[in-house]
Formats: structure tokens, sequence, C-alpha cells
């Protein structure tokens, strides 16, 4: 059954219901507190091509985790899944999330089931090790109306259920258009986390997506206890244009990112902290990602 955030709210009950659903892999993640990786979009052209290379210059920084982008024919950056997991084992490290959309494709109505092709992406993630599976955007024609919009949240809630089957859980990664699509008088991003099942569907926070909409990130982890799992740590940063925000090297820009990642780790159930830097102001990505890491590690998370 749909759940029912505000009563929960209102009740004051979502922290017992997080730490009683909460699966095997998260209540071990919790005892280690947090992990700290690098979404490899980061490093995107360098990863296109050289991906081993790039991945033991990642390796070399200190990153021990690292979240995909690129998931094609059922191969993550030309490898098959079982041979990506031993590239990063061979290295040290672990990929426990990754980024690939849920579209309308990968849903039968007809059937009431996934298709073969997601199914399958529920099965190389599981074989590379992830925890979580992470759809980093949700296509324009799920969401032109609300109803359109808890109609697939129903499936989100189902590809939770199977995502469990296999150990992980599923999520969902934001950008900027959740915050300023209204509907009725809810943001998109507030039909989705009042209408999804906290023990089914979390949040990867995107801290840096939602900067200049209006929209306050450490207020909206304040007011959503337990459901982000995962964060994308990111800052922002003025467009030489002037026109809008990019992400910079952290610490560098205006967003309160220290802040938001302390507030996630106290209260918003993040125990994955995933830096992610999408523009470089001139300096090369590879550059840019060893910098994040060392201001992370300042603040406390390595």
């Amino acid at each position: 059954m749909p759940v029912n955030r505000r009563k929960f709210l209102q009740q004051g009950t979502l922290a017992a219901l997080a730490a009683v659903s909460m699966p095997s892999w998260a209540s071990a993640a919790a005892k280690k507190k947090f992990i700290t990786g690098v979404q490899l979009y980061s490093v995107r052209d360098d990863m296109r091509k050289d991906p081993l290379g790039t991945l033991k210059a990642v390796a070399e920084m200190g990153y021990k985790n690292v979240e995909h982008a690129n998931y094609v024919n059922r191969k993550f950056y030309g490898y098959a899944a079982a041979d990506f997991k031993k590239v990063l084992d061979d290295l040290g490290m672990k990929m426990p999330s990754g980024h690939t959309v849920m579209g309308a494709s990968h849903w039968d109505a007809s059937k009431k089931d996934f298709t073969d092709s997601w199914k399958y992406t529920i099965e190389d993630a599981a074989i590379a090790g992830q925890e979580l599976v992470i759809s980093p955007s949700l296509e324009s024609g799920l969401r032109k109306s609300k109803d359109d919009m808890l109609r697939f949240m129903e499936v989100f809630n189902k590809c939770g259920e199977l995502c469990k089957k296999s150990g992980m859980r599923f999520g969902y990664h934001n950008h900027d258009f959740e915050f300023t699509q209204m509907m009725g008088e809810e943001t998109m991003y507030e039909v989705m986390l009042n209408n999804t099942d906290p023990s089914m569907v979390t949040q990867q926070f995107d801290m840096g997506n939602l900067y200049g909409t209006g929209a306050d990130a450490l207020a909206i982890v304040k007011k959503y206890p337990g459901r982000f799992v995962s964060m994308h740590v990111k800052d922002e940063i003025k467009r030489a244009s002037g026109n809008g925000y990019e992400s910079t090297i952290l610490g560098k820009g205006v967003q309160k990112v220290k802040e938001i990642i302390d507030e996630g780790l106290k209260n918003g159930g993040t125990i994955h902290f995933i830096v992610e830097q999408e523009a470089y102001q001139g300096i090369p990505p590879i550059d840019c990602i060893r910098e994040d890491i060392k201001v992370m590690k300042q603040w406390g998370y390595k």
C-alpha cells in the first residue's frame, strides 16, 4: 500500500519505520558509518578514452568507491559485470551504486511486470556488487501530471521490491525540474517522496543540481529525515556567462556543502557520499576530483 508520509511525520514514526525496514546491507553500512566515493561521470572523457588507466589514477588518489554512469549492452565501460567487478577488486575499489535510467520502456503495463532488459540491469548491478540501483532522471512523459507521477511511483515501489530480492535498493537522483515543476500545491519532488515507500525507494540527493531553483537543500534534508541513503556531494559557482550555476571544486563555490553532508550523516540516513563535478573552470577533470577528495578528507569524510 502507498505510504502516507505526512501521517508518519505527524506521528513522528518515520525513523522507527526506517530502522525496522532497513535492509541487511544498509544495517552493515550503518555500522561502518559511511563511505566516500566518486561519480565517474566527473571524468567521463577520460573513462571513454582509457577506462582502466583512469580507474588506476582514481584509486591512487585514495578513492575506494566509484559510481558508474555507463551501462550499455549489459556492459560497464565496455566490461561485462563480473569483469568490471574484477577490475575494481584488483584496484582495491568497489562500486556500491550506479546510474541507469528506468523509463517507460522498462515496464510492461499489460503484464504488470518489468521488461527483460530492466531485469538484466538489476541482475548485472548485483553481479557488479552494487548496493543501490539509481535512476538519474525521469522522462518528461511520465511527469506530465500528478496522476502520471502517481502511476509511475507505484512502478518505483515495485522496482524497490525487485531490487530487494537481490539484496539491493532502488533510488532516484534529482536534477532541478523536480523542484520547479508544481503538481497542485506540491512540487514534483514532494509528490515523489510522499508517494513512495521509504523501505523500497530511497533518494540520492544532488545538492548541486537544485541550486538556483529557490529550493533550500539543507531544509529539504531536515524536512525528510532518513530518506537520503546517498548524496551527490557537489559545490556550485556562478557561470562565467552570468547565466545560472555550474559545479566546481568543493569549497570553492556557494553551496553549503559541508552543512548539508553533516546533516545527511546526522539525520538524513546518508551512508553514501558520492563526489561529482561536471564543470571544471579550465582545470583538468582528473585534477579536480583529486582536489575534491582532499577537501572531503579535511572535512572528515574519508
